[in-house]
């Protein structure tokens, strides 16, 4: 695994990531949804298994999942696992942090 700096401080994601929303980042030519639940970051695969729609552009529920915007496929932000079984699970990232930055995991 190779760790990529996405931010060059945790506070750098604090600020451009608000609680509840999310942002498409393009990591190696990959697009990941970066998502934000509370303090608590999570990466995920940004293209919806059942589509192809960016979860980017969707919301989070209450459950802590993120819902695509065309057909509300939900997908659990811990796991990538679509809630409901009806499409393909999606690959998830770890994130680390410490002082000299915030970095995915790919």
């Amino acid at each position: 695994m190779q760790w990529i700096k996405i931010f060059s401080h945790p506070d750098d994601a604090l600020n451009k990531v608000k609680p509840g929303t999310t942002q498409l980042l393009i990591v190696h030519q990959k697009r990941i949804c970066l998502a934000r639940v509370g303090d608590t970051f999570f990466a995920i695969d940004d293209k919806c298994s059942h589509n192809g729609e960016s979860l980017s552009k969707g919301k989070i529920n209450y459950l802590g999942e993120v819902v695509c915007p065309w057909h509300g496929y939900r997908f659990q932000l811990k796991t990538g696992r679509e809630s409901n079984e009806r499409s393909h699970d999606l690959e998830t990232y770890p994130i680390q942090q410490d002082e000299t930055g915030f970095y995915i995991g790919l």
